[in-house]
């Protein structure tokens, strides 16, 4: 037994010593046998001694656990095929070791153990101001690009930080590598720097975006269009001219997408707008395969020309308005016509109107036009026959209802038709705008609707919009009132 340097808490006594008889050194009072500690050690360095476990007191560190050691090295490999510094390298292990011991990431797949490294990958990249897209690490780790998507918000949430988003130009250079145009792989006549195409492709999608094209759109497609485009314009031959962007994707080793067609029309189509500003060039021969060979004078002078298209649009515009409001007012004046022609001629009787035909043939022969002779005034409620009662007429108020309770024709044809949406109406637009998406009707509405239902007079009047057929309404009333007047005639005889 060794005697321990101190005393009893029970007697007092000194005699403390320490038993090695079991597998637990104790230290025990030989004096009164009460146990003063059972299963420490105690560090004998004279005043302050504090009882302490073997584990706390070992020097031995602890081992981290296999996969973290293999999650580490994948990270660092990661780091290394991108190139990243040193810096990038050691903020991504960190936030590896963060984000493993969370318990959001302790009992996962092995597929998302491989996200949270690429994940860790590209927020430190994102940090540091280096431009990297999530589909080039979701690549890199094999992972399916949703899942990579989710373990990324999920990891923004955990480590508590603020992710800059990336713009497309910070991410097209690095794209236009993905293109194999150099002289090695493709002939001289085709071959392009990659520099130089991510120079003109910049500018391209800063047009792009001037004019709403990128605004709700998948990067990858846009630039994919830009691309194209700019290798096109560096050099325009008829040769490169006659590629397609199907044929471009397989020379230059890319997969061919398909919505990567339409981007390429909405540039070209923007393109060409711009190239009938140009005051140097004819305005009426551009067409989208020929506007490659003055995709540099336009882009050179891009914000002028946006300022121009928009003014000469503002223009035709206008005009066309106007244009409207003169059709507007002709038609107007026509159903006045026609409704004054209907009010001289509902009322009378086929004497009377054989005898009104008579005298306007007597007035063309004469050589006197059908329009410069006006009926002969009639006292309102007085018919030629002699008759007090007339029947009830059917004039142009009575179809298309009193314009003071809100009918008439000019009225209830404004009302009815529909309004230009404003996207149809300026030069450039969001997608959404310009293709805005159409309000489906309630079936459930027309449910009970069997075709046999009576149709009011109201709803006659909704169908009726043009002064034609309110013409050929109004005439077809006259020939049924001068039928349903012969009949009674006849009866009466």
């Amino acid at each position: 037994m060794l005697r321990a340097a101190r005393s009893c808490p029970q007697c007092g006594s000194s005699s403390v010593v320490q038993d090695d008889l079991y597998a637990e050194s104790q230290l025990v009072c030989q004096d009164c046998g009460s146990v003063v500690s059972e299963g420490l050690l105690v560090t004998d360095t004279g005043a302050g001694t504090a009882d302490v476990r073997y584990s706390h007191s070992t020097a031995v560190s602890k081992v981290p656990c296999r996969n973290l050691i293999k999650g580490l090295q994948r990270v660092r490999a990661l780091c290394r095929i991108l190139r990243l510094t040193y810096d990038v390298e050691e903020l991504a292990e960190v936030y590896f070791r963060k984000a493993y011991t969370h318990a959001s990431f302790i009992r996962v797949t092995l597929a998302k153990k491989e996200a949270l490294v690429g994940c860790c990958v590209l927020v430190s990249c994102r940090l540091r101001n280096w431009p990297l897209a999530l589909g080039t690490i979701s690549g890199l780790v094999e992972t399916d690009p949703a899942l990579v998507g989710g373990v990324f918000k999920e990891l923004e949430k955990i480590l508590d930080v603020e992710v800059p988003k990336s713009s497309i130009t910070d991410v097209l250079e690095a794209h236009s590598r993905e293109y194999k145009l150099s002289s090695a792989h493709v002939p001289e006549e085709l071959a392009e720097t990659s520099a130089d195409l991510a120079k003109r492709a910049v500018a391209l999608v800063e047009l792009a975006t001037d004019s709403w094209i990128v605004t709700g759109r998948h990067p990858v497609h846009v630039m994919m269009a830009a691309i194209f485009i700019s290798w096109q314009s560096l050099r325009p031959t008829k040769t490169r001219l006659r590629y397609s962007l199907n044929k471009f994707c397989r020379l230059s080793h890319m997969p061919l997408n398909k919505t990567a067609v339409q981007r390429v029309g909405e540039m070209k189509e923007v393109l060409c707008r711009l190239g009938q500003e140009i005051p140097w060039l004819r305005a009426d021969w551009w067409v989208p395969d020929d506007v490659a060979l003055h995709v540099e004078d336009i882009l050179q002078h891009r914000h002028a020309l946006l300022r121009e298209a928009l003014r000469t649009h503002e223009a035709s515009q206008k005009a066309e308005e106007a244009s409207q409001g003169a059709e507007e007012e002709e038609e107007e004046e026509e159903s006045r016509g026609t409704e004054g022609e209907s009010r001289g001629t509902e009322g009378e009787s086929p004497g009377a109107q054989e005898d009104r035909q008579g005298t306007q043939e007597e007035t063309q022969g004469n050589g006197i036009q059908p329009s410069t002779v006006d009926p002969p005034p009639r006292a309102p409620g007085h018919q030629p026959d002699g008759t007090d009662t007339p029947p009830e007429p059917c004039t142009l108020k009575a179809v298309n209802g009193d314009p003071e309770e809100g009918g008439g024709e000019t009225q209830g044809t404004q009302e009815q038709r529909p309004a230009v949406h404003w996207g149809k109406r300026v030069l450039f637009a969001p997608p959404c705008a310009r293709h805005a998406k159409v309000c489906r009707t309630d079936a459930s509405r027309w449910a009970e609707v069997n075709g046999d239902e009576e149709i009011s007079d109201s709803e006659i009047d909704s169908y009726i919009r043009r002064p034609q057929e309110v013409r050929d309404y109004l005439q077809t009333q006259q020939q049924l009132l001068a039928a349903t007047e012969d009949q009674e005639y006849s009866v009466k005889k």
